[in-house]
């Protein structure tokens, strides 16, 4: 009986052990220079992005998320590349319900697997968007779907089409070349596009709150990799400014532009890094 439960243990904790950061294409920075017309576009989800590898699914850090088995079972043995969300401006809640060890079934059944690439695959990304369209079709899985993808006719109409989605809440757009062939890294064939900009910064400080936040902190004093310093307040709810970032993490901030000394304008908390 020892024996069977040690063995037991193993399995389970070789399952949770880091597989190896998967190799991903990763977009640039959209510029209005590119014809639109030859560009697939879709939204950018801010899930958890996910590789499955055929077999389990994989987070960017490398590391086997715990998704249950009725959760991938309709998955097909191909290799995937997508995000798991639960909608939109709900990055944390989705954080916490996929990186857990034990997963929680009720938390799961939220939870959808949105595919937007197809690693390996032949051909260029339009073979790629039908191919994935009829791979969900055939799988029939009611958490496995796909990110839709339109398009523009110029840049007019992308930038309306942008306002709409933030609008309702949606993190920006991504930019798919028609043509472009899979292949990982930083590529020009893939492109994001927002009204904003973001960066990371480290916390080594923070101001104390005034007013109703008297007793918390008022705003997170942080440093950008260049050694610039300045405060980002806004954005911060009332549970972090009674818990904040510790001193150490890095955090993801957007702002609109620097000012003439070369600090984030507008600078607006996002979201602490998770090593996941």
């Amino acid at each position: 009986m020892i024996k069977a439960l040690t063995a037991l243990l193993l399995v389970a904790c070789c399952q949770l052990m880091a597989a190896g950061k998967p190799e991903l294409l990763l977009a640039q920075v959209y510029n209005d220079t590119v014809d639109v017309r030859q560009y697939w576009v879709s939204e950018k989800l801010d899930g958890v992005r996910a590789y499955w590898d055929g077999k389990q699914l994989i987070s960017r850090g490398g590391n086997v998320i715990a998704a249950p088995n009725w959760f991938v079972a309709g998955f097909p043995a191909q290799a995937l590349d997508g995000e798991l969300w639960l909608g939109r401006n709900q990055f944390a809640a989705t954080l916490s319900v996929v990186s857990k060890q034990q997963p929680v079934d009720s938390e799961w059944q939220q939870i959808r697997y949105y595919i937007f690439e197809l690693p390996q695959a032949e051909g260029n990304f339009t073979a790629r968007v039908n191919a994935m369209q009829t791979l969900v079709q055939q799988q029939n899985s009611r958490y496995l779907t796909f990110v839709p993808q339109f398009r523009v006719a110029d840049n007019a109409a992308l930038q309306a089409r942008l306002s709409e989605l933030e609008q309702a809440g949606a993190e920006g757009l991504m930019l798919h070349h028609q043509d472009a062939h899979y292949k990982t890294g930083r590529s020009a064939d893939l492109l994001k596009l927002k009204s904003y900009q973001d960066s990371e910064a480290e916390v080594i400080g923070y101001r104390p709150g005034k007013g109703k936040y008297q007793g918390m902190v008022g705003a997170l004093v942080v440093k950008t990799p260049d050694g610039k310093t300045f405060a980002i307040g806004s954005g911060l709810t009332d549970e972090l400014r009674q818990t904040p970032p510790p001193l150490g993490a890095v955090v993801t901030y957007r702002y609109n532009g620097l000012t003439q000394h070369g600090l984030p304008r507008f600078a607006r908390f996002l979201r602490q890094r998770q090593a996941f």
